[in-house]
């Protein structure tokens, strides 16, 4: 899977997730303070990486700042992204599975390296649910962004 990643610094946590992605085999596409000559400011980078999933050069995306909260939602003002921040395995899951969300904020200041790993194989073992009651939230959520045109 093609993951983009963004920080608005480079943290540890933030180069955990990218070493934990590809360790976990999928393709890093780094974005921010991730990637030399990015503009590094949350607002940016994490439209770059919410971006990539739009365009569908990336898959998901995990967007990182230092609460996580403005790099969620710089990644939600891009129509089709559908960004949670998670800071345990349970919200992981249940974004991914109940809100079908595609992209992962995190906060570098409150993550651990363990929380880390925990949220990570929540996030990539849940599967968007099939219950009907969910995907006609999700498919309202497509009508809001339409909303903004």
């Amino acid at each position: 899977m093609r993951i983009a990643v963004s920080s608005d610094m480079d943290e540890p946590v933030a180069r955990q997730v990218v070493e934990e992605l590809r360790h976990r085999g999928h393709t890093v596409l780094a974005y921010g303070a991730l990637r030399p000559g990015d503009r590094k400011d949350w607002a940016w980078s994490a439209e770059a990486a919410a971006r990539a999933v739009a365009d569908g050069a990336a898959d998901q995306a995990v967007v990182c700042c230092w609460t996580g909260t403005g790099a969620s939602i710089a990644a939600n003002k891009i129509p089709g992204v559908r960004a949670a921040l998670c800071a345990d395995a349970y919200t992981a899951r249940g974004a991914r599975t109940w809100n079908d969300a595609n992209a992962l904020a995190l906060s570098l200041r409150v993550v651990s390296g363990a929380v880390l790993g925990e949220i990570l194989d929540a996030w990539f073992d849940a599967v968007a649910s099939d219950a009907s009651d969910d995907r006609e939230n999700v498919a309202h959520l497509a009508e809001l962004d339409l909303e903004g045109e």
